[in-house]
């Protein structure tokens, strides 16, 4: 009797003992297979860090390659993208280091979208420039077209001027001026030297023009063709005119001579041949041209 009672004891006690052992091992693989989901977790939360940085990269790439003047603050901060993702290469699986990479990725992500911004503000505004640039280039060249037909059509001017009511300009002359501190006026032909040019002219006699204020706009074109002095524009009829300056004539129905000065502003007076056009209006009505050495 009490062997059969020793032997029951037995075996609840190994019956109880298999259980702790199941229980035990399917704890351990509850516990390894949590571990190895967590891990998984932490690879596959790190991979993505890692894209968003370098698409981060990409996006500083691009805005570097287009050369605008914030290239030096974009490579500032293409290489703090840069080190974090080396940092991040080397850096452990664990939930608190990938937190912290996330967080400055999205420092560096909010820097970024503000540098953009201004990025497309600046090209902007170099797409406006280059459309003003052009327009300027644009604008000379027709001046340069209009000057050259110019040439032409005074010829043909001198040979169809009316008598009349019409005044004539006569005897243009331009002189390059050195003006010494006493105030003596000395001509040269060296641009070095000319602080001024003095431009005369004279206005024939002539009894059955209106006589009072005439007023002349006198045009002086530099070697590099570039119209000297106040740069102004005039619009007559289908033509536009840009001037130097403009001299007004007291005009009393008897010839006048006119002399006026262009300051050269402290700025030396460019090597090579010059152009003198003087306008009554929208007409060319005497011209010349001279030159510096």
């Amino acid at each position: 009797m009490e062997n059969q009672n020793s032997n029951s004891k037995l075996k609840a006690i190994v019956v109880i003992l298999a259980l702790l052992l199941a229980g035990s091992l399917a704890y351990m693989y509850k516990m390894s297979s949590d571990a190895k989901s967590t891990q998984t977790v932490l690879v596959k939360e790190k991979d993505d860090v890692m894209k968003d940085l370098q698409a981060l990269k990409a996006t500083y790439d691009t805005a570097i390659a287009e050369n605008t003047s914030m290239s030096d603050e974009l490579i500032a901060e293409r290489e703090k993208v840069v080190k974090l993702m080396q940092e991040l290469d080397k850096s452990k699986n664990d939930v608190a280091a990938l937190s912290k990479f996330r967080d400055q990725y999205r420092s560096l992500e909010g820097r970024m979208k503000t540098m953009m911004v201004e990025v497309e503000t600046l090209k902007k505004e170099n797409a406006g420039l280059v459309v003003q640039r052009d327009s300027v280039q644009k604008a000379y060249g027709e001046q340069k077209r209009f000057n050259d037909t110019l040439v032409v059509q005074n010829e043909n001017l001198a040979k169809t001027v009316e008598k009349g009511s019409q005044l004539v300009v006569m005897n243009l002359r331009t002189q390059a001026i050195k003006q010494r501190s006493s105030g003596k006026q000395i001509e040269t032909d060296k641009a070095s030297r000319a602080d001024k040019l003095k431009v005369c002219f004279s206005i024939a006699e002539n009894k059955i023009a209106k006589s009072g204020d005439k007023t002349y706009y006198v045009q002086i074109i530099d070697s590099k063709n570039n119209v000297l002095g106040d740069k102004l524009t005039e619009t007559f009829g289908p033509n536009t005119l840009t001037y130097s300056f403009t001299t007004t004539v007291a005009y009393q129905n008897a010839s006048v001579d006119v002399c006026e000065f262009l300051d050269g502003k402290g700025k030396d007076f460019e090597k090579g041949t010059y152009f003198v056009n003087i306008f009554d209006k929208g007409e060319l009505v005497s011209k010349t041209s001279f030159n510096l050495r």
